[in-house]
């Protein structure tokens, strides 16, 4: 009765072999997805965080102009200046600057909008926007 009993084991032992093996090849492409995943939502939140800096950059780099029209020229620079600096994952990014009557006291408002593309195949393109919004100084000249 011993001995089948440990004939039993062991025969159960020798068909269990290379199921390691096998586990680890079935699990190794889900683990490297999930790893891709993860890059690219941290790649996605960067791109967030990059956007949200150019806008608040163009913004305060918009008030601090004399007039509207340059407001609206340093808004881009500063945006576009902010984007490559930081390496940012954003693409073709789009900035508007509404600089309204730009009398002291008025609010520039600037919009960044761009897309970032996942390394990991299957997931969509992602759109990101942010918007900044600064005061132009209450105590300074502007231009007409």
């Amino acid at each position: 009765m011993r001995r089948r009993r440990l004939a039993a084991v062991a025969a159960r032992a020798r068909d269990e072999r290379g199921s390691v093996s096998t586990e680890l090849v079935l699990l190794t492409p889900l683990l490297i997805l999930i790893l891709l995943i993860a890059v690219d939502f941290g790649r996605l939140a960067g791109a967030r965080l990059d956007a949200d800096e150019a806008a608040h950059q163009a913004a305060r780099a918009a008030s601090l102009t004399r007039s509207g029209p340059q407001g609206n020229t340093e808004a881009q620079s500063a945006a576009t200046a902010s984007l490559n600096g930081a390496g940012s994952s954003c693409r073709n990014p789009h900035i508007t600057a509404v600089t309204g009557d730009f009398q002291p006291g008025s609010v520039v408002t600037v919009r960044v909008t761009c897309h970032v593309d996942p390394d990991t195949p299957g997931l969509p393109d992602h759109t990101i926007a942010a918007r900044a919004t600064s005061v132009v100084d209450l105590y300074r000249g502007v231009r007409g």
